[in-house]
């Protein structure tokens, strides 16, 4: 396995900026996670979620990281690197910002600068997974430049991947 650098943990972009996780990100995690109609998980196992973050940042070198704006210093979301439903040598990118904020380009200011930071890792090349459904995520991941490669049944639905070389 080739020998990977650390991606950066702090990547700040002109509105952003995306940081390790905080004792004090468990509330507002907590609330975005609700917002995807399951119900609302406990404080603790908000913060079970953000120790497992914390924990694959320092095996993998690759993170998921929270999302404040800048101008306002609230916490809207997250994005970053996962191993998820692939390998760490050619992760994923992931994120998810409350509903309120969607609509305003965050994602992709979030995303590119994730990019970045994958490039600057030494890594070839990430994917994404989105459900079928989910039609902004997807014009988010097409403006960053994945390709999508394939679709897989899942027992939520169908799933589809994309792909974007880093090189």
């Amino acid at each position: 396995m080739p020998a990977y650098a650390t991606m950066p943990f702090h990547l700040e972009t002109e509105r952003l900026l995306l940081r390790p996780w905080a004792e004090s990100d468990a509330e507002p995690l907590r609330d975005l996670q609700s917002e995807r109609g399951n119900g609302t998980p406990t404080l603790e196992h908000t913060r079970g979620v953000i120790a497992k973050q914390l924990a694959a940042a320092a095996t993998t070198g690759i993170a998921l990281l929270p999302i404040e704006r800048r101008k306002e210093g609230d916490f809207i979301g997250y994005c970053g690197l996962i191993v998820g439903r692939t390998t760490v040598e050619e992760p994923e990118i992931a994120y998810e910002l409350f509903r309120s904020v969607h609509g305003h380009g965050y994602a992709t200011e979030a995303a590119t600068a994730v990019l970045g930071a994958a490039t600057a890792t030494g890594r070839q090349r990430l994917w994404s997974t989105v459900g079928t459904w989910n039609t902004p995520s997807l014009r988010v991941l097409e403006k960053l430049g994945f390709a999508r490669d394939h679709v897989s049944t899942e027992d939520r639905g169908d799933v589809v991947w994309l792909t974007r070389a880093l090189s």
